[in-house]
């Protein structure tokens, strides 16, 4: 089989290739600044490592190809919690039904999903960094495709809930181990860059799943929904297996066990500002994810519309999270410090969600669908603003342990988010007030943790006094 030794070894050189260059870039990471004056926690490297031998640096062109590849695999494993997450939506009052349960009790499979991705990470990054990032993603994508399965054909909501929460601990792999191959490969802008390169080809997935959600349903019930996504984490687990190389060095491994791995999250929680944009992202993405778990009731029982409108409007709004993103990654990064960037985007969110509240309760008088899809789209595309850049600030603080911090960020979103996933619909399914309450909230904690440990003024203060 001639074809199957060359691609073995193609493989085998690209691994070589990126093994090398990660090693040369990981050694030679240095304390300095990110964009908005973010210190890097770690050793310090010494000088001669800034520039390392050209045997471990492959040339510009290898550079792009290696980086288009892992820019491609990557942007699949991102697309799997929007996938999950949004071609279940338009079902959602169909399971209601389906299943006979109660609205509340059916946005529990968002939160056990949720749950068990933000649980997930807590094993699968300090596992990333012990083992390499290469065999915790591939048991954790065989053991999605086994959980999603049995959500197919889960004969009560209990069960459906139970296996949404499996679906959610094995999906994890993908989130937590993605964020620290980025962070293998890049630091400060280019990590910001990076991100928002994977927003683009994330965002694919919100805005098609929607759409493939609304059909399917045009031809089964939402089973199908679930036998697509088995399909998807099937395909998925094949490229991986066959195109993602390791990007950890041996050398950078951590060898210790649990309590190693709880030492340096503990650590990387002492760590003021890193704790700050931990929060800051996790309650912003709070405030998306209500609007996740609410639209499909706001949107089709309390503004009649169908699941394919719906599908079509949850599309443009993820239209809107792209093309920020792009803005974002492509024009702000290395303009605009991360840190005003990233304020920008927590007033945008704020004002929206405090519109979106007055124009629910009536103040506003009667308002159609067409001011809150307006609101909606304005909350969700400033998420762009904000998501990318508190990864990058966040993660930049820890090169020496991209999997935990990666953990630690990815749980602290999906905790929260899980908690605000159930508050939404508290108040039945014919009013938006609670999501609106809810959004505002989270908005607003996110701006008190960006204030109050973030402090990017003053850290800017600090190195300017040590300059002078």
């Amino acid at each position: 089989m001639p074809e199957q030794g060359s691609t073995r070894r193609d493989q085998d050189g690209l691994e070589g290739h990126i093994s090398g260059h990660t090693s040369g870039r990981l050694s030679g990471r240095l304390s300095g600044r990110l964009s908005g004056g973010a210190a890097v926690v770690g050793p310090t490297a010494p000088a001669a490592a800034r520039d390392p031998s050209p045997g471990a640096n492959p040339p510009g062109g290898t550079r792009r190809s290696v980086g288009l590849l892992v820019t491609l695999v990557l942007g699949g494993l991102t697309a799997v919690p929007p996938l999950s997450m949004d071609m279940y939506l338009p079902a959602l009052p169909e399971v209601t039904d389906s299943l006979h349960a109660g609205a509340a009790t059916v946005q529990l499979t968002l939160t056990a999903c949720l749950a068990g991705m933000a649980l997930g990470q807590l094993v699968v990054g300090p596992m990333s960094d012990k083992w390499g990032r290469r065999r915790p993603l591939i048991a954790g994508l065989l053991v999605y495709i086994v959980a999603t399965a049995v959500c197919a054909i889960a004969p009560t909501i209990e069960l459906l809930i139970a296996f949404r929460l499996l679906q959610g601990l094995a999906g994890s792999a993908g989130i937590v181990i993605s964020r620290a191959v980025v962070r293998d490969l890049y630091d400060g802008t280019d990590m910001a860059r990076f991100f928002s390169t994977l927003m683009l080809i994330a965002g694919v997935a919100p805005i098609v799943a929607p759409l493939i959600g609304g059909q399917v349903l045009q031809v089964t019930d939402w089973r199908g929904v679930f036998y697509i996504l088995t399909g998807v984490g099937i395909v998925l687990t094949a490229v991986v297996w066959r195109l993602l190389p390791e990007t950890l060095a041996p050398e950078r491994r951590h060898s210790g066990g649990v309590a190693q791995a709880l030492r340096t999250m503990r650590g990387l929680l002492s760590d003021r500002p890193f704790t700050g944009y931990m929060l800051t992202g996790g309650f912003a993405f709070a405030a998306l994810f209500a609007y996740i778990s609410a639209s499909p009731f706001v949107i089709q029982e309390i503004y009649g519309a169908s699941p394919q409108t719906y599908g079509i409007l949850f599309g443009v709004n993820s239209i809107g999270l792209v093309a920020v993103s792009q803005v974002n990654g492509k024009i702000l990064v290395g303009r605009v410090s991360l840190d005003k960037t990233l304020s920008v985007g927590l007033a945008v969110i704020t004002c929206a969600s405090a519109a979106l509240l007055l124009m629910a309760t009536g103040v506003f008088g009667e308002v159609g669908l067409v001011p809150i899809a307006a609101g909606l789209f304005v909350l969700m595309s400033a998420m762009s603003l904000c998501m990318p850049n508190t990864n990058a600030l966040a993660l930049t603080r820890a090169p020496h342990a991209a999997g935990s911090a990666s953990a630690l960020l990815g749980t602290s979103s999906f905790l929260v988010g899980a908690i605000a996933s159930p508050l939404v619909g508290i108040a039945g399914e014919h009013t938006a007030v609670p999501m609106a309450v809810v959004q505002l909230a989270c908005a607003l904690v996110a701006v008190g943790c960006f204030m109050g440990l973030c402090r990017p003024w003053q850290r800017q203060a600090d190195e300017k006094g040590a300059e002078s």
